[in-house]
């Protein structure tokens, strides 16, 4: 045989081995992988060894030392990052590593609802499985009520802090843009009176009105008589709604009982939405001083006491019952 042909089959048999080189790299790394379906992984920090253990023991590759290769063998596509992923089923190990490199972590939520108190929002945010940590029970009227994303190991401090940085925010826009001529001192002041429209009622609509109820009540030196002061000062601070309230409640001396006392209470008695916040820095143009349920989520309002009294017979007769003993009216 010949140098040349020799040279020839040389040249060929390299040729067939980076051929079959190449296609081998291409099935190691696009090739399906063996999770069956979609899988939640959390990938620790400490490098490919580690992510290499968690996946291999979910079931997303099946060499730990294959994913390490490639791993090192691709390192100028990208660092791993450690976090919480969803990998597809049956996801190549190409795929895999796109993800770790430069995929988006799982975005959890947390929904804080509108009028809670500072100890049940605590109570929320303590049980978030995916975050880390524990808080205290933030001040009355603190936090900001909607949803916040984080990610998995977030400091539960981390999502409290941003909560209230929220409420600062949004309480303090709200303040620079208030309509003139209010019986409001400042921003706190407005985030307690506000605090008590949001446990007054769950129309959106009526907050405004709720608020100009609350509001001329100040300007004429009235008591407040919110019942969601009285269900505060009862519960010492832990509910502002949901429970009857009593005769005693009425004359319990909290000084956020605001039967007993003139004005604001001291403080907010709950976390305030944003739209019950703008409502008292814009409330309704009416001249009402009392409201009253009507039995199907509303109220009724009224400027005179005789017309509240009988706005409060026809909501007990709605009820076909002499009603609660403190129904949710505002009297003098």
């Amino acid at each position: 045989m010949s140098v040349r042909t020799r040279i020839f089959f040389a040249l060929l048999t390299l040729l067939v081995c980076l051929r079959a080189g190449g296609m081998a790299w291409r099935e190691t790394l696009d090739g399906p992988g063996p999770s069956q379906s979609q899988a939640d992984i959390i990938i620790p920090e400490g490098g490919a060894g580690l992510a290499a253990e968690a996946l291999a023991r979910a079931g997303i590759i099946t060499s730990p030392l294959t994913f390490r290769i490639v791993v090192r063998l691709t390192r100028g596509q990208g660092v791993l990052h450690a976090g919480e992923y969803l990998i597809p089923a049956h996801a190549s190990l190409g795929q895999v590593l796109a993800i770790l490199r430069h995929g988006s972590p799982v975005q959890h939520q947390v929904t804080i609802p509108e009028g809670l108190t500072g100890t049940q929002i605590a109570a929320i945010i303590n049980a978030l499985p995916a975050a880390t940590g524990t808080i205290a029970a933030p001040a009355d009227g603190t936090v900001l009520p909607q949803t916040y994303d984080y990610l998995y190991g977030t400091p539960r401090a981390v999502i409290l802090a941003r909560a209230e940085t929220a409420m600062t925010q949004t309480l303090q826009t709200a303040w620079q843009n208030r309509a003139p001529g209010l019986p409001l001192q400042s921003a706190q002041q407005a985030l307690t009176l506000a605090a008590i429209v949001q446990e007054e009622t769950p129309v959106a609509a009526e907050l405004p009105k709720v608020a100009a109820v609350y509001e001329n009540r100040l300007q004429l030196g009235m008591k407040l008589q919110a019942d969601p002061t009285v269900i505060f000062a009862a519960t010492q601070g832990r509910q502002s709604g949901g429970v009857g309230i009593s005769r005693t409640d009425l004359a319990n001396p909290s000084p956020y009982n605001t039967y007993v006392h003139e004005g604001l209470p001291p403080g907010p008695i709950c976390a305030p939405g944003q739209a019950a916040i703008i409502a008292v820095l814009h409330p309704a143009s009416i001249d009402a001083l009392y409201f009253v349920a009507t039995g199907d989520g509303g109220h009724v309002f009224s400027r005179s006491f005789a017309s509240q009294l009988r706005n409060i017979a026809a909501y007990r007769a709605a009820l076909k019952s002499p009603g609660p003993l403190t129904p949710p009216v505002k009297r003098r």
